[in-house]
């Protein structure tokens, strides 16, 4: 049998909830709502969304094996967020000039950690979110990136992406930092 879970907080589903349940609380479903109008215009007009697993793996809005490679696999926004599949939502990124950089394990107690908070100040403007794990964080922008990057800086774990990948979007806006897309190309720049 599948174990279900919420799609706000990963939680399981247990057999109170009706079988046809997104969420286990009303409080995860009012975040969860109010999230999906916290995602900068940006990236909810483009149609290159799509649902993942707990596991983090891509389905489609039906459901069914997604690529980050494939359009054919992808949605709008609107029918992403409507979709009951799979645990959650997920942007594809396609060399387009959106960036995102992924600080992992960067917060504590909702404390930045120093290595994190130096690269969040290189870019300021940018829309920055918790990740799905609650510790992390994905700043989204704009930039020139050749390809995706691994990097350790001072002890902490950052990814860049900008294409051929797909980043599990919560909508979970971290901080007082703005609803659009700002210019990552300092810090790009910096960090490579």
């Amino acid at each position: 049998m599948k174990t279900r879970r919420c799609e706000r907080c990963d939680d399981h589903l247990s057999a109170r909830h009706a079988h046809n349940a997104r969420f286990c609380s009303t409080r995860c479903r009012v975040a969860a709502h109010r999230a999906c109008r916290t995602v900068p215009a940006e990236l909810t007009a483009r149609p290159r969304w799509i649902r993942r697993t707990p596991a983090k793996v891509p389905v489609t809005v039906e459901g069914e094996s997604a690529s980050s490679t494939d359009p054919a696999t992808w949605s709008c926004h609107r029918d992403a967020a409507s979709s009951k599949a799979g645990a959650g939502l997920g942007f594809v990124l396609n060399g387009d000039g959106i960036v995102c950089v992924d600080l992992d394990h960067c917060l504590d107690a909702g404390r930045l950690a120093p290595w994190a908070q130096r690269i969040v100040d290189l870019a300021p403007g940018c829309w920055t979110e918790r990740s799905v794990s609650g510790d992390g964080l994905h700043i989204w922008g704009l930039g020139h990136l050749e390809r995706g990057r691994r990097l350790v800086v001072d002890g902490g774990s950052v990814e860049l992406y900008a294409d051929g990948r797909y980043i599990a979007v919560t909508g979970d806006t971290w901080g007082d930092t703005p609803r659009r897309l700002g210019d990552l190309s300092k810090l790009i720049d910096t960090l490579l």
